[in-house]
């Protein structure tokens, strides 16, 4: 375990060109990253490919037992790198945050290193026998975005390293620093060369996601990006898993008790203070429980703390960073424009530091308002009123995203019967954005393709090969 200023010693360079990343709750200096090249790239893929052979070669328990391993070194770390993190990305230590992000990456790492993948066989019928095995894919790209830095890049690496590949991570230029701390962590107790990470601009993601080298592209981020990469793959036909954008639907039944669901619908939305790709953006609720479930939500959210990360009173942060805070600015004004009832927020403090933006609920708006229309990815939630079930499920499939959505009622089955007329990737019931390493994960539509989680996840992160005979 190393000292906070020792782990941000370690990463910062000592020449070259850098970027000075700034806390986007006080605009105070972080830390230096550094601003690698095409040139830099090159050199990582080149590293990673020597290195591959010989790190499948060793086998799915030795791969495991490795990832292991780097989970016990980032829980020895843990605490300096959720540190880093909270200054880096804004979001407070304590509450579903960045202690937690910190502990959810040893997580991800010992479940794909516990999970089992044994060849399956298809066909033994005495005359045929046919094997379906997974072979590693070699040199995996993972582009990362910035709201969940540290975790989703171990979402992304992971699976690829317990699968024999290595991996070249390309962070977001707004949270560079988190995950090359992340990295030279888990580097502990892996082969040099085997685990990259090139902390550089548009042109490095380019060259990287169209890379000859490079066999799979795993992206999270925007819907544009990731046609991009799409585009980029067709001339070397690379294997791509693209988690994309999202805003997600909730529909909340007329049995629902409001009291009881307020507090899980608040975090379903404000989880990470709204940055999250399936986090609940659009709340349906029926007309009968309207007014209540509005009275219960907006009492949650004026409870809850917002203010500097390193507080550990606070459980709200500000936005990561200035182009995010005028989005979802400009989806409130909307909103207020339109003749919507603010509840709550809505009034940001010129004069505070930072990209705070208060926590915000807006009721009695219409269902093709631009802040329900499009994905606020902030701390703002608009609560649109339904009178039929057949109503809610239309207005909540109106969109072209589906990366999630959740039902809310006392009658489980009832909860899952409109579930499924739903058109996201994941539906959950009475809670929302509750991912699981056991559990794929993946989105519908315009969200994206391609599974993450459990054995299908894994599976992704391998070639399929059939042995026949």
């Amino acid at each position: 375990m190393e000292t906070y200023d020792a782990l941000l010693a370690a990463i910062t360079p000592d020449a070259g060109e850098t970027r000075t990343i700034l806390d986007p709750a006080t605009g105070t200096v972080v830390g230096e990253a550094p601003v690698h090249t095409v040139q830099d790239l090159e050199q990582a893929i080149a590293a990673a490919e020597a290195a591959q052979p010989a790190w499948a070669a060793l086998g799915h328990d030795a791969r495991s037992a490795a990832l292991q391993r780097a989970a016990d070194a980032v829980e020895r770390s843990a605490e300096e790198l959720a540190r880093l993190l909270s200054r880096e990305q804004g979001k407070p230590l304590n509450g579903p945050n960045a202690r937690f992000e910190v502990g959810a990456c040893a997580a991800w790492l010992r479940a794909a290193a516990g999970i089992p993948l044994e060849p399956e066989t298809v066909v033994d019928d005495g005359e045929t026998r046919a094997e379906l095995h997974y072979r590693p894919i070699g040199v995996v790209g993972a582009i990362g975005p910035w709201n969940w830095p540290m975790m989703i890049t171990v979402w992304q690496l992971a699976p690829a390293l317990r699968m024999g590949n290595a991996v070249v991570v390309k962070p977001s230029e707004y949270t560079p620093l988190s995950v090359l701390a992340l990295a030279k962590v888990i580097n502990e107790e892996l082969p040099d060369g085997l685990l990259s990470v090139v902390s550089g601009g548009r042109d490095v993601g380019e060259a990287l996601a169209g890379h000859p080298a490079i066999g799979k592209i795993m992206f999270t981020g925007s819907t544009t990006t990731g046609k991009a990469i799409i585009k980029s793959s067709a001339d070397t036909v690379k294997r791509l898993t693209l988690e994309l954008g999202g805003n997600d639907a909730g529909i909340v039944l007329p049995d629902a008790d409001p009291k009881t669901i307020a507090e899980g619908l608040f975090w379903g939305a404000f989880i990470n203070t709204g940055q999250t790709c399936a986090a609940l953006k659009r709340l349906y609720v029926h007309t009968d429980i309207y007014d209540a479930v509005c009275e219960e939500v907006t009492a949650v959210a004026a409870a809850m703390p917002m203010g500097v990360g390193l507080d550990e009173n606070n459980v709200l942060g500000p936005l990561q960073n200035k182009q995010q805070y005028d989005i979802v600015a400009r989806l409130v004004e909307a909103a207020r424009d339109s003749g919507a009832r603010i509840l709550l927020g809505g009034n940001p403090d010129a004069e505070q530091p930072g990209h705070f933006y208060p926590a915000t609920l807006v009721a009695d708006i219409d269902n093709t308002n631009p802040m329900v229309a499009e994905e606020q990815f902030g701390p703002a939630l608009p609560i649109v009123r339904y009178s039929t079930v057949d109503e809610a499920v239309t207005m909540a499939n109106a969109l072209d995203v589906g990366l999630g959505a959740s039902v809310w009622s006392a009658d489980a089955a009832k909860a899952r019967n409109v579930a499924a007329r739903l058109e996201a990737g994941t539906v959950w019931i009475n809670k929302h954005g509750a991912v699981d390493p056991r559990i794929p994960f993946g989105g519908a539509k315009q969200s994206g393709y391609g599974l993450e989680f459990g054995v299908e996840g894994l599976k992704a992160l391998g070639v399929p090969q059939v042995i026949n005979g």
